[in-house]
């Protein structure tokens, strides 16, 4: 079994060096970081799953101005991140940054926050690759199976890839990855060599200026445009970026691998986004754009604009290459997922949850943690398969319910831990006065505190619009138990660092601070 004796950081000098199992270093470069980074965003998701939605009921045709916005608050968020990320790596991430930052309380609170975040969306992308994977296998005319089917094939797989050294995992979500941008660019490419759709390549729509209009309401039919809900849908599609600090420990050097394959991700990512979002509204045309957003068939925003301008073979490879990039999604969350629970274990902050921390003698992978975080995921699946039922208003149990209410919760979750982080990294280096050839003014003060202002308007938007957001899913109890469970998550976090801290002052001193000798707060 392989272990390293770990070397507390300096401000903890009386805490006693200590044996602890390690992840792989050196297993992975730049390349399989970003990917894995860039998975957990899932491209071909987000684009085909949230444009429609910010299309048919956020900002109209000016969806692609949502995610200009977007991508300027992201990118000012990543700057005080990455400069975090310089000095310290943590399999936990938001854990480590938060407790080195605000203290143990607040960290442990905010990782174990961070946690139900990555845990939930592994279920959700479950739910929307069964669902795609159910269309797509009768399409071909395949056999006609329950959901669940496709669920459970989905979590197994996961959690055998997940097993394995995480050099596997990244090579699979390199070439899933690779097929959905190429499909998405070819449909881009092909909409910009026509000129657009009948009202030609709508360059207004990228205009900043309106990000904030509302697409038009709809009385007879009941719809009110919301900005808000565009906005928010824009920010949903960027979760899983920052995991690029998570796979820092096994990464050949993290120093300089994280930071940048984070820069890398956010703002590639917002490129990628604006472009793709713009290109399907200018190529369907400002009528046809939202009327096919709020129909019975929203997918066909760029499901039918492929087959028009593509061919039907292309349609087909885009319906399959959802599917596969759906699964790619929820792999890259398993992996996330895993590895903050292997965080917590490893530190022993959770009583009675040590054996969590324990990596494979091989493959020196989170095996344990990973075993567990499958089981929640089938736990999560079939709890949703069994208790919730279709209803007229939502006949698709994996997508509307599964997808969107655990999608909702995590990205809540996820959202406050962010908010937190760019506190955390003013406090550092400003009010802790750590690494003064870090600290500048813009770099680790004013970009964390417009990212903190920005995330924070989104959470209120969540807030303000969860009722919108969850859709026909409103119904669910699980719905009305999602602000319940998140808040309640951050308080129990608070609850068992404070207890932990009077009980077991020794342990205490540990959170967030087990960084391994050469991945050490430098």
């Amino acid at each position: 079994m392989s272990t390293v004796q770990e070397q507390v950081p300096p401000e903890t000098p009386e805490s006693p060096a200590r044996e602890v199992h390690r992840l792989k270093p050196g297993a992975i470069g730049l390349v399989a970081v970003l990917f894995m980074a860039v998975a957990n965003a899932a491209p071909i998701t987000a684009m085909t799953g949230n444009v429609p939605i910010a299309v048919g009921f956020g900002n109209g045709v000016h969806a692609p101005a949502g995610f200009v916005f977007a991508t300027v608050i992201l990118t000012i968020f990543t700057v005080g991140y990455v400069a975090m990320a310089r000095h310290i790596t943590a399999t936990g991430a938001f854990y480590g940054f938060i407790s080195h930052g605000l203290g143990r309380v607040v960290g442990m609170a905010s990782g174990l926050l961070a946690t139900l975040a990555y845990v939930v969306f592994e279920a959700s992308l479950i739910g929307i690759f069964a669902s795609f994977a159910k269309t797509t296998v009768e399409l071909f005319h395949g056999p006609t199976l329950s959901w669940i089917v496709y669920a459970a094939i989905g979590i197994l797989i996961i959690a055998s890839l997940g097993y394995f050294d995480i050099a596997v995992s990244g090579k699979v979500l390199g070439v899933f990855l690779v097929s959905e941008v190429v499909i998405l660019g070819l449909l881009g490419l092909s909409v910009l060599f026509k000129g657009g759709g009948p009202d030609g390549m709508m360059w207004g729509s990228l205009n900043p200026a309106h990000a904030f209009d509302a697409a038009p309401s709809d009385p007879k039919a009941g719809v009110v445009g919301s900005a808000a809900i565009g906005l928010f849908f824009a920010f949903w599609s960027w979760v899983g970026f920052e995991t690029t600090a998570v796979y820092g420990e096994e990464s050949r050097n993290p120093k300089k691998i994280v930071p940048r394959a984070t820069l890398i991700a956010v703002i590639g990512l917002g490129v990628f986004y604006v472009l793709i979002s713009w290109l399907a509204v200018a190529g369907n045309g400002s009528a046809q754009a939202v009327a096919v957003s709020r129909s019975s068939s929203p997918f066909d925003l760029f499901y039918q604009l492929t087959a028009n301008n593509l061919g039907t073979w292309a349609k087909y490879l885009y319906e399959t290459l959802a599917v596969t990039g759906s699964f790619a999604c929820a792999l890259a969350f398993h992996n996330t997922a895993s590895r903050y629970l292997y965080s917590f274990g490893r530190e022993g902050v959770i009583p009675g949850a040590r054996h969590l921390g324990r990596t494979h003698h091989v493959h020196k992978s989170p095996h344990v943690s990973g075993v567990v975080q499958s089981v929640i995921t089938a736990i999560i699946t079939f709890g949703f398969f069994f208790l919730q039922h279709p209803t007229k208003a939502a006949p698709d149990v994996a997508y509307v319910h599964l997808y969107g209410l655990m999608a909702i919760m995590g990205t809540m979750a996820l959202l406050i831990v962010q908010t937190i982080c760019s506190v955390a990294v003013i406090w550092y280096f400003h009010v802790g006065k750590n690494h003064p050839e870090t600290a500048n003014w813009w770099r680790t003060f004013l970009a964390p505190l417009i990212g903190a202002l920005g995330m924070g308007y989104v959470v209120y938007l969540l807030f303000d619009n969860l009722s919108f957001a969850a859709g026909a899913a409103a119904g669910s109890p699980v719905y009305t138990a999602i602000p319940y469970v998140v808040i309640g998550v951050f308080v129990l976090g608070l609850v068992a660092a404070v207890l932990l801290k009077y009980r077991d002052p020794e342990q205490f001193e540990q959170a967030g601070r087990l960084v391994l000798e050469e991945s050490h707060e430098r």
